[in-house]
């Protein structure tokens, strides 16, 4: 019955959503076929799902991981701006390189990045006990705060007109298009890879095991010995590590360069992203697509219709409302109870 939310919130979202466009004056089939028939009419459509889909994918695979443990990290949009921040430190320093080796630099150096702001609040987990789900959510702070001077600062680019970002990177450190004329690029390689590996852990490891049992019966797995410790520092650090890849692949992909406005939000929407799949890395990818249809059709829906560029995460947030209803109707049974009063006799 688990499998069973996903679809309920979907539909449910569907309903609220086309009410809300006939609030707003939209005839509803109308802004159905403009969200999620149009933009995948072209080429180019099927190029930008591709495109938001990768990383959304590729973050929640790791959220998923620590979820599975009750390790909540709701920073993976910090983690993906520490990994563009590293990723793009290679490639300023290597600026006019032609060598073969600068891209997967930048790539080992945005998993280094996410992977590091990953692992300090693992550290004031395991030696201060503190809240992972407020920790990596102020470092997400911290993250955007030190991205914000970079760009303005040191990193500026002296041509740019003086605005926040970075200089363009040079084709050594860029992905290759995969299409002419589309921004699809090599990078969703790196989101394949990943899908086949979580799979094959998650299906086939111990520590995949023991990370859900932790999760699941922590008194059982303290019985049987399994690592409390362990499972904090593997999940942070592995979420941080698939969101610090995302990062870099932003920098060197569709952007070309680092900017304050690289990422949309996917480390928060891979969140949803991973709920919605069932923590689970095929179904991951299938909610992945699900919200870079809605991201694109947001997009759309702004350019056709006139809609405010609040619905894109108005249909994000509807969603994952549903699906925590959806879950709350299939985990537990609702009865009925009788209440009995009691007349209070005089003594």
């Amino acid at each position: 019955m688990q499998w069973a939310a996903p679809p309920i919130a979907i539909c449910l979202t569907l309903v609220v959503g086309a009410v809300l466009f006939w609030s707003l004056g939209v005839s509803p089939p109308k802004a159905f076929y403009v969200f999620f028939i149009e933009p995948l009419e072209t080429s180019n459509g099927w190029s930008e799902l591709v495109l938001k889909a990768s990383p959304l994918i590729l973050i929640a695979q790791g959220l998923a991981l620590g979820f599975r443990a009750r390790i909540y990290n709701i920073g993976a949009e910090g983690q993906l701006l520490m990994g563009a921040i590293f990723a793009s430190a290679v490639a300023i320093w290597t600026d006019g390189s032609t060598a073969w080796w600068v891209l997967p630099a930048m790539v080992l150096a945005g998993a280094l990045g996410g992977g590091l702001w990953g692992a300090l609040p693992a550290w004031l987990k395991t030696h201060f006990n503190a809240e992972e789900t407020l920790t990596t959510l102020m470092l997400t702070y911290v993250a955007t705060f030190f991205l914000s001077w970079l760009v303005s600062v040191p990193w500026r680019d002296p041509g740019g007109s003086n605005f926040p970002q970075s200089i363009m990177f040079g084709d050594a450190a860029l992905f290759t298009p995969l299409f002419e004329g589309l921004r699809i690029n090599t990078s969703v390689y790196i989101t394949i890879a990943a899908v086949v590996i979580f799979q094959i852990f998650v299906s086939r490891s111990f520590t995949a095991f023991q990370l859900a049992v932790g999760g699941q019966a922590p008194a059982a797995a303290r019985y049987a010995g399994f690592s409390a410790r362990k499972a904090v520092w593997l999940s942070l650090i592995i979420s941080g590590l698939t969101a610090g890849i995302a990062g870099a692949g932003e920098v060197a992909g569709p952007i070309g360069q680092l900017t304050l406005s690289l990422s949309p939000g996917y480390g928060y929407a891979a969140i949803i992203v991973a709920w919605v799949g069932r923590l689970h890395p095929l179904g991951i990818v299938l909610s992945g697509f699900l919200m870079a249809m809605i991201y694109i059709g947001g997009d759309a829906g702004q350019v056709s219709l006139q809609l405010p560029s609040a619905i894109t995460g108005l249909f994000q947030g509807m969603l994952l409302f549903f699906l925590l209803g959806a879950d709350a109707f299939v985990n537990y049974r609702i009865k009925r109870r009788k209440v009995v009063q009691l007349n209070k006799v005089a003594a």
